[in-house]
């Protein structure tokens, strides 16, 4: 049976009260602001597609799918070259809102810190050696045993834009746990990843994209698309994710799948908005 290209939970009214002809003319400033830092094309190290463009529409999500507010207190997971960070700046208030950015590649890191954090000093990134098979090889972190330096309850919204799909089924729930850690009661985090369901694993549709021939990987729950090393691209079983956040202390809020399977959808990866719930006493 189809499911669904959209599963709405709640109704998600902090990204509904936002003016759409506001965000809209933003995102257009967005995308033709020639002011706005940008690395060298041949330095864009992370994901697919225009930099601009990608971060765009990704600030858009965050928005009308996340609920992001403009004081928000924002944590970037997997920060990179600043494809997240940069549409950002236009968005959270340089008062209140704030935004730290982390990366295992230290050479996004650098570029982020001379080109973006001296023109908006709300803005920080740092540099967090985590082990990565394929990104980080030599790095002194075990994700398995991850600790962020920051304090419990510190930010408002966090970010992990294609984070899981490089990530083993093991370090998933460790790092959804961290961020709930650090999560304010009620905070969010916007999750990117490949749900390997019936549509997406059969092509059922006969449109996935060819790239992600996920197969799976013995018992689960991680599908692997052969030729490729197994960090590449990682997809899930579906309900993997959604019991991994359960597990971690989120109450997933909004699930959307993403077009990569073959249906109509407003984004590529599938989307996970979960909440932090409140705990008592």
């Amino acid at each position: 049976m189809n499911q669904p290209a959209l599963r709405h939970v709640d109704n998600l009214q902090p990204g509904r009260q936002q003016n759409g002809d506001r965000i809209e003319g933003m995102l257009q400033t967005v995308l033709t602001n020639r002011f706005l830092p940008q690395p060298d094309q041949n330095s864009v190290f992370v994901g697919d597609g225009n930099y601009r463009a990608v971060g765009a529409e990704f600030l858009g999500h965050f928005i009308r799918m996340g609920g992001l507010q403009p004081k928000s207190s924002v944590l970037d997971i997997g920060s990179g070259i600043g494809r997240m960070a940069v549409p950002l700046t236009q968005y959270l208030d340089s008062d209140h809102g704030r935004y730290v950015g982390i990366d295992p590649v230290e050479g996004g890191v650098t570029w982020c810190r001379q080109s973006v954090t001296p023109v908006y000093p709300n803005f920080t990134f740092q540099h967090v050696d985590i082990a990565h098979e394929l990104y980080n090889p030599s790095g002194r972190i075990n994700g398995k045993a991850l600790k962020l330096p920051y304090p419990d309850r510190k930010f408002d919204f966090a970010i992990m834009t294609s984070i899981v799909t490089h990530l083993p089924p093991d370090e998933v729930l460790v790092y959804f746990s961290e961020i709930n850690r650090m999560l304010k009661p009620g905070g969010r985090l916007f999750v990117t990843a490949f749900v390997a369901d019936s549509i997406a694993a059969k092509d059922e549709h006969g449109r996935r994209d060819p790239r992600l021939a996920f197969v799976r990987s013995g018992d689960g729950p991680c599908w692997f698309v052969p030729g490729l090393p197994p960090l590449a691209a990682v997809g899930f079983d579906d309900g993997f994710l959604d019991r991994a956040l359960e597990r971690a202390g989120f109450t997933t809020v909004l699930k959307s799948l993403g077009h990569w399977r073959g249906q109509s959808a407003g984004h590529y990866q599938d989307v996970f908005v979960a909440e932090r719930r409140s705990v008592s006493g």
